[in-house]
């Protein structure tokens, strides 16, 4: 069907599960590190706004760490059932890699996401501020195990092969390979930008609609001072990634900028938009800029990269799709970079909660981080092909023996089951956002802590749609 292979059917499941699941966990390492500044805000200037803020997106937090649980519970096993020759090649490596995810980040959030979500009215300001902190350090530290057994397998390296086996050798080599500090990098600093603007997106819309309180322009304001920031400084790093994937995979780096041979000594242009053909091996309706491409992956006006067709043809990536996911990212960067300039200009003008049209710019830029990420994402993996473990394994030769048509019905009963599923929480997830903040203006809210009020809350009440109110649960459970 349509050309496609048992091996095609794998990546295509492999690909649409990851790209379910790296949403949630990039929302959930931005809103935890976020959660942990409004609270330690709050507790410094005890203005109710952040402590608002904090019960407003701690319910979002919750519904969305769930779906991350969940989603990424799949992917773990379809390294045994798809790629079954991958897992018995290189899960000496990738194993341990991912216990170790386990055994560090993930006990530490779910040791501390119970008092978190749960314990506002049951222990101490302290503790309780300790324990978000304990979240948002447990979402890095999966960030980094993850990414370290990713980069492993872009740029291997500590280990030998005996019996067609990787026998790990050195594994400080293994964890700090050549490429995991600028994928690390890049990947947290991508998911504090998505986070950022989902938070501004969501301020826009209630600004939109005539909701114009404190917490909602606190929302919108922290927002943009993020994105002024960190998104240039994204850039920054991507610079540095592109430098070190140029060292390592250089037939990557041809395949993104859909370049196939250099010309005598002339330095490389960059080709802004073109359509790469890989059966006729040339980009169709380039539109090239003149030394740019030296410039900006060589920081030189002379050297060139590397083509193309100075590699085997089955050694090079799809450059049809990784030109055009590359651009994409590339391109949303760019408008979030303006998206933060424009927030600096109306600050200093007064208008930045009036202006609508700014206001609907950070409204249809909600989703722009996300999407970035699943472009970047698209970028590194298909553009490592047609490896698997890089120069090592091929993709071809990691997968199992599954016939077409178990795949296919595999593959069906995934797209059904997230759509309704995810989709479900998804939709819920959203509701709370459209509901907004809820503020208690001249009302005082009980903080917890020894000697106050102690109210028990039942396992939903973190996305309870009034669970900052405590007053509000202890006539609930009352009632009950």
């Amino acid at each position: 069907m349509f050309g496609l292979e048992a091996l095609d059917l794998a990546r295509i499941q492999f690909a649409f599960t990851i790209s379910f699941h790296i949403l949630f966990p990039a929302i959930t390492i931005g809103l935890a590190s976020y959660l942990a500044v409004l609270e330690g805000l709050w507790l410094k200037t005890h203005n109710d706004t952040y402590r608002d803020l904090y019960h407003f997106w701690s319910k979002i937090f919750a519904v969305n760490f769930g779906m991350g649980v969940v989603s990424g519970l799949v992917m773990a096993y379809q390294f045994g059932t798809n790629w079954s020759r991958f897992s018995d090649f290189a899960g000496s490596v990738t194993g341990p890699l991912l216990t170790y995810e386990v055994l560090t980040a993930f006990f530490l959030e779910a040791g501390f996401l119970g008092v978190m979500l749960f314990g506002w009215n049951k222990v101490g300001r302290g503790l309780h501020f300790f324990s978000t902190v304990m979240v948002a350090i447990g979402t890095l530290i999966s960030t980094f195990w993850i990414l370290a057994s990713n980069s492993w397998m872009q740029t291997p390296q500590g280990f030998e092969i005996v019996n067609g086996q990787v026998i790990p050798t050195d594994w400080l080599a293994i964890i700090f390979n050549p490429s995991f500090p600028y994928r690390l990098m890049h990947m947290a600093t991508a998911a504090f930008v998505a986070t950022a603007f989902f938070v501004g997106s969501s301020a826009a819309w209630h600004l939109l609609r005539g909701k114009d309180n404190p917490a909602i322009r606190t929302m919108l304001s922290m927002a943009m001072w993020m994105a002024l920031i960190v998104a240039p400084i994204q850039a920054v790093i991507g610079d540095f990634h592109g430098l070190n994937t140029l060292e390592h995979q250089p037939a990557k780096i041809a395949a993104i900028e859909g370049h196939w041979e250099n010309k005598g000594n002339e330095a490389t242009p960059l080709i802004l938009f073109g359509w790469p053909d890989m059966k006729e091996e040339k980009t169709k309706f380039a539109v090239e800029i003149p030394y740019l491409g030296s410039l900006i992956l060589t920081h030189s006006l002379d050297k060139q990269v590397p083509a193309l067709k100075e590699f085997p043809p089955e050694d090079r990536p799809n450059s049809t799709i990784v030109f055009w996911s590359f651009r994409v990212m590339v391109g949303l960067g760019f408008l979030m970079i303006f998206t933060g300039l424009c927030s600096l200009w109306l600050r200093k003008r007064d208008s930045l909660y009036t202006s609508r049209p700014f206001l609907y710019l950070a409204l249809w830029m909600g989703p722009s981080g996300l999407i970035a990420i699943l472009a970047g994402w698209f970028t590194t993996e298909i553009g490592r092909q047609p490896w698997v473990v890089y120069g090592l394994m091929r993709t071809a030769d990691a997968s199992s023996n599954h016939s077409f048509m178990q795949m296919s019905i595999t593959l069906i009963m995934f797209v059904v089951v997230y759509f309704a599923l995810f989709g479900a929480g998804l939709g819920y997830m959203m509701r709370l956002v459209r509901k907004g903040p809820k503020t208690d203006e001249g009302k005082e809210t009980n903080s917890g802590g020894p000697g106050q009020k102690r109210t028990p809350a039942r396992p939903l009440s973190a996305a309870d749609d009034e669970g900052a109110d405590a007053d509000h649960r202890s006539s609930l459970t009352k009632e009950i």
